[in-house]
């Protein structure tokens, strides 16, 4: 497929097989031609573990100290005290089994986070088929099974984002937006490149990050030295 004109120019900047730090990859993306809406800055991790081994997954969860410059809708599945504290504390939607005809018959799906409390695991386990394939099925490894309903949601709001691996080894996460400038993308970069670090399993053998990229949502990867 041709590559648009923009993509194009974008791709002229970047020096042929050179590794960038993160800091002069980040400048460049911002010299790079402008698409008509706020890109999104991503980052893609190339891994040296087996996703296919239980024993070598790398997942987990890590609070941008920039956000993430979008604001996520939180659904939360809950009752009583806990229903009361996850209102008060900003979720966008509260309930508990009335919810689920709601998702199932008629596609709702006005959120882009679900946290539940442990006892409303049973109902939400039942919209897995639903729920797992679009990614939105809570999970204790991502803080969004938790009796802790308000740290969930202000983590969440304030720019909490999930990396994990997939098929190809392989970690994509947005970390922030073309608008944040290479100062506050750096910081954010770090944060998250910091996190998958420590996350290193402890049966993975031999090098361990293989490749670091970036990418504006419209534009070419530049790849980062990342020792």
């Amino acid at each position: 497929m041709k590559k648009g004109k923009k993509y194009q120019e974008a791709a002229k900047l970047i020096e042929k097989g050179k590794l960038y730090d993160a800091k002069e990859a980040l400048e460049l993306l911002e010299k790079m031609p402008k698409a008509n809406f706020d890109e999104t800055v991503e980052l893609h991790v190339k891994l040296g573990v087996d996703s296919k081994h239980a024993e070598q997954q790398v997942r987990g969860t890590v609070v941008l100290p920039n956000g993430t410059g979008k604001t996520l809708k939180v659904l939360v599945f809950a009752k009583g005290d806990k229903a009361k504290e996850a209102e008060e504390a900003g979720a966008d939607f509260v309930g508990a089994e009335e919810l689920t005809p709601k998702i199932e018959k008629e596609n709702w799906f006005d959120y882009d986070v679900i946290v539940a409390t442990p006892n409303m695991m049973g109902v939400v386990g039942r919209l897995g088929k639903i729920l797992g394939p679009k990614g939105l099925m809570p999970n204790p490894k991502s803080g969004t099974v938790t009796m802790d309903v308000a740290k969930a949601i202000q983590e969440i709001k304030s720019g909490k984002v999930e990396y994990r691996l997939d098929k190809t080894n392989i970690i994509h996460l947005g970390f922030g937006k073309v608008s944040f400038g290479a100062e506050k993308l750096e910081e954010n970069y770090r944060t998250v490149i910091d996190a998958i670090i420590k996350a290193k399993p402890a049966a993975a053998k031999g090098q361990y990050i293989r490749s670091v990229a970036i990418a504006k949502t419209m534009g070419p990867s530049i790849y980062i030295n990342q020792k």
